[in-house]
């Protein structure tokens, strides 16, 4: 599943699914808006990861407390613990690669 957050979205509660990765991401980041379609891949791939984009601009908060310092910039969370984190533009296989490794 793909979705954007959204003002009534709880970060922090959607971070603690089973298999979560989290996009933040910029409107106006080119690179960002290559690796959309890659995200619309790996959820199509994949069924059981929720994928969330976080727009930095809009949650400025939330990426601060995450560390967000470059976009696009991938966190996977597992069982609600980060897993790992990647900045730049991935692959489908390596986004997927990510995912079934934890």
């Amino acid at each position: 599943m793909l979705k954007h957050l959204e003002r009534e979205d709880n970060l922090g509660e959607i971070k603690k699914g089973k298999k979560v990765l989290v996009d933040y991401f910029a409107t106006w980041c080119m690179p960002c808006k290559m690796l959309s379609p890659i995200l619309e891949e790996v959820a199509e791939a994949d069924k059981e990861v929720t994928i969330v984009k976080v727009d930095i601009d809009e949650f400025e908060q939330e990426a601060v407390m995450a560390g967000i310092r470059s976009v696009p910039t991938l966190v996977y969370y597992k069982d609600g613990k980060e897993a790992k984190r990647v900045s730049g533009v991935h692959t489908k296989e390596e986004i997927l690669e990510i995912i079934n490794k934890y």
